[in-house]
């Protein structure tokens, strides 16, 4: 499967911001999905992850747990990261990726990646 991010951008702190993650190649709704990101001379981390079929089954990270909101919608082949609240902290290139599995798990590895997009706050 391929996937492509979009959505990032420049933003004051306090704003918001949508990346949407849009995938192509193979039945989307089979897979589960996540957001990592990774900072300037960091270590790419965790955001948020949904299971396949999206329902109630949503994970989050604590560090953006109540700011951020991920959703994925199988007809149009997309997740997407809604973003509020944003802080100087959150500036990172978000990637997509996604599991070979319905239902995700913290310890799973990704199948496949996406290219990135660059959101940058700003305070």
């Amino acid at each position: 499967v391929q996937l492509q991010a979009s959505g990032g951008g420049l933003v004051q702190a306090g704003g918001s911001l949508r990346l949407s993650c849009a995938a192509s190649g193979r039945t989307f709704s089979n897979y589960s999905m996540a957001w990592f990101r990774q900072a300037p001379g960091k270590e790419r981390e965790y955001v948020a992850a949904i299971d396949a079929w999206s329902g109630p089954n949503r994970y989050y990270a604590n560090s953006i747990l109540g700011r951020f909101a991920i959703s994925k919608d199988n007809s149009r082949n997309t997740m997407y990261l809604q973003m509020n609240t944003l802080k100087p902290e959150d500036t990172a290139v978000y990637y997509c990726a996604a599991y070979d599995i319905p239902y995700y798990y913290s310890t799973a590895r990704p199948a496949y990646w996406g290219q990135g997009t660059l959101v940058t706050v700003s305070s």
